[in-house]
């Protein structure tokens, strides 16, 4: 596959890290809020001495008491970075706070990706080229893209019967932004991105120290160095005087238990075949979720005349919890939200990369995802959108620059590269196989939110086989369960909490039974 009038050299500005705001003084605001613990008063930083630096400092850190070091706050700047860091390091754990660019409604110029440095030769042609037809794919998709899906929303919101320019150039921006989120299925997993990444100086630490354990370890060595260097710049002391040095990648524990290289594809069937056709399947959950949380209502108002209903009733129901109303997510501050905590439930899913990657963003719902360097097969495996499988030849399109790409693979790893690097030619479709677990209180507002028909597709089909599943076992706490318009019908104006992004359809009146079109 050619790529069609993309034929210069791959961008890669290399990563740039600069730190846009901070914490003045964080190691000896680090000490003085140490010394509070002791103290009468509150401990301002401009009074620690130099002999608390040297002796404090080493052992709270020392002896595990971290959380004076997780004060200070550090935002980044963060560009020229690929995907695969931030689904495989920069996103996987929950310490964090980031804006991240979207490939959803941005849409992409020039090819700019990761190029490792190791790439030489015959290798490094190998691997731009496959960047340049995935970009190629990506531009054609688009345009194949653009005039099925203006017809589904001209339908949908039945264009025809109405009058005036302005509402047929909004349709014609949200199929063009639709036509964007269905294409960029494969872009390769080493395109650039940029955000805004906030971290505590102790999450810093820790990324320091964990650097060399992702599928990226090379890119996020380099990264986080950068990072801690912003750092030093303004305070040497917050790592020259603390810490630990980074883990080296002989003693990471994921690399020696399993050898880089194909996955099994035997696991990866079996795990699909567990699926049950479903993109998520419950596979464990607290039994006795709907009486335990009940229980937990009654004791934390000590109201024993409580029925398990009606304590089910005021915690979920939004005719009683105006909490659930708030389009700011306040229930982790509630003590009686809080009981939802005791009902968990843990699902087996399947998602694209791409997909994953915002599916990870809710971290209250944490995951086990693989180790894509140790579970990727040496054949195809993917996530097509059904938008690109409807259409014949955006499918051939889609199949074709897919089998480039594993090609590139593998004749990448044939010429010696590591499965590391040649694992960034592979596309945003890449299917990722997981178990995610979490509570009620955070799955509650997972669904809330990625039920709305404006939520990607992928997530939207996976939260509604959950919903569906979690309603079969128990019925009593899935009642008032679904996106913010069907939670607000009848209790808060608007029922759409998306303003001028409402999707055109009455989702409140058949929830669950919606058939999505796009």
């Amino acid at each position: 596959m050619s790529a069609g009038g993309i034929s210069g050299p791959v961008q890669d500005r290399g990563p740039e890290v600069r730190l846009r705001n901070w914490f003045d003084g964080p190691y000896d605001d680090a000490i003085a809020a140490a010394r509070t613990c002791y103290s009468p008063r509150v401990i301002r930083a401009d009074e620690v001495t130099a002999g608390q630096r040297e002796r404090i400092g080493p052992l709270t850190y020392e002896g595990g008491h971290h959380t004076v070091y997780q004060h200070a706050t550090f935002e980044f700047a963060l560009s020229g970075i690929s995907r695969q860091l931030v689904w495989t390091f920069l996103h996987s754990y929950p310490f964090y706070n980031t804006e991240q660019q979207s490939q959803r409604y941005v849409k992409l110029g020039e090819p700019e990706a990761h190029v490792p440095t190791v790439l030489q030769g015959e290798a490094r042609d190998v691997y731009e080229r496959s960047i340049r037809d995935a970009w190629r794919a990506y531009g054609e998709l688009n345009a194949r893209l653009d005039g099925p899906v203006m017809d589904i929303l001209s339908d949908l919101w039945r264009l025809k019967d109405r009058v005036g320019k302005a509402f047929g150039r909004s349709v014609r921006r949200e199929s063009e932004k639709k036509a964007i989120e269905t294409a960029r299925y494969v872009i390769p997993i080493a395109c650039h991105t940029a955000m805004v990444y906030t971290v505590s100086g102790l999450t810093l630490h820790r990324l320091r120290r964990m650097a060399a354990v992702s599928d990226a370890p090379c890119e996020a060595q380099l990264v986080v160095e950068k990072m801690v260097n912003e750092v030093r710049k303004l305070d040497a002391d917050f790592f020259e005087v603390i810490g630990d040095a980074p883990l080296p990648e002989d003693e990471v524990l994921e690399f020696n238990a399993a050898p880089a290289g194909n996955g099994d594809l035997e696991l990866l069937e079996a795990f699909d075949k567990s699926l049950d056709g479903r993109s998520a399947r419950l596979v464990d959950w607290s039994a006795r979720g709907p009486e335990v949380v009940a229980d937990s209502v009654r004791h934390v108002l000590g109201r024993a005349d409580l029925s398990d209903e009606d304590a089910i009733a005021l915690v979920l129901d939004p005719s009683q919890n105006r909490y659930r109303l708030e389009r700011m997510n306040v229930s982790s501050h509630s003590p009686l939200m809080r009981t939802l905590n005791h009902a968990n439930y843990t699902f087996r899913k399947k998602l694209s990369h791409t997909a994953d990657s915002q599916d990870q963003r809710h971290r209250m719902v944490p995951g086990s995802r693989p180790l894509l360097t140790r579970t990727v097969p040496a054949v195809p495996d993917v996530i097509e959108p059904d938008l690109i499988a409807a259409n014949p030849d955006c499918h051939t399109v889609f199949q074709e620059t897919i089998e480039s790409q594993w090609h590139a693979r593998a004749e990448l790893m044939r010429l010696g590269v590591s499965p590391e690097v040649a694992l960034y030619v592979l596309p945003n479709a890449l299917a990722v196989r997981f178990e995610e677990s979490g509570s009620l209180l955070h799955q509650l507002h997972k669904w809330t939110m990625r039920t709305c028909l404006n939520a990607q597709r992928e997530i939207y089909e996976a939260s509604m086989d959950e919903i569906a599943q979690v309603r079969a076992i128990h019925p009593q706490l899935m009642h008032h369960v679904g996106p913010p318009c069907v939670v607000r019908s009848g209790n808060a104006r608007p029922r759409c909490t998306e303003g001028s992004h409402f999707c055109g359809v009455p989702v409140w009146k058949s929830f669950p039974d919606i058939e999505r079109k796009i």
